[in-house]
């Protein structure tokens, strides 16, 4: 094993340790890695577009898939390789708490060069909350 090899694993251990990309300040284990591991479900529309986020951030495929809708789930994600998400601001929720069947939320992603505006749709599904789709907003 090299020893360039061993730093490059000590820092990615020091970013899985490090705040969760999802911008609630918390370490990622104990905020969106709980989710994506499957040890919890998201409570809300809210926390699943924040997890769904760092899966992005994290290029979790597998996560995304798991929390999309069936009748709107793609095959696969395609990750664009040149893609760096910078930060998610949460600018609007409708309904999506634990006593709701649907809910909306409105966030601005940023990358590198530019962001994304998006109302994002949500659904339970057997108890869970699944993205449905989004419209994406000037």
């Amino acid at each position: 094993m090299s020893r360039r090899g061993s730093r490059q694993r000590a820092r990615a251990r020091a970013a899985d340790a490090g705040a969760c990309p999802c911008g609630l300040g918390e370490a990622y284990e104990e905020c969106c890695g709980r989710f994506h591991s499957g040890a919890q479900g998201a409570a809300t529309a809210e926390v699943l577009m924040r997890s769904r986020y760092c899966a992005f951030v994290r290029r979790d495929e597998a996560y995304l898939l798991r929390t999309w809708h069936p009748r709107t789930r793609p095959a696969r994600v395609e990750f664009d390789p040149g893609m760096r998400w910078t930060g998610l601001e949460i600018l609007g929720t409708g309904e999506g708490s634990a006593f709701h069947s649907t809910g909306t939320v409105t966030f601005r992603a940023s990358y590198a060069g530019g962001s994304l505006h998006e109302r994002s749709r949500f659904e339970r599904v057997d108890g869970a909350w699944v993205y449905v789709d989004g419209e994406f907003l000037e």
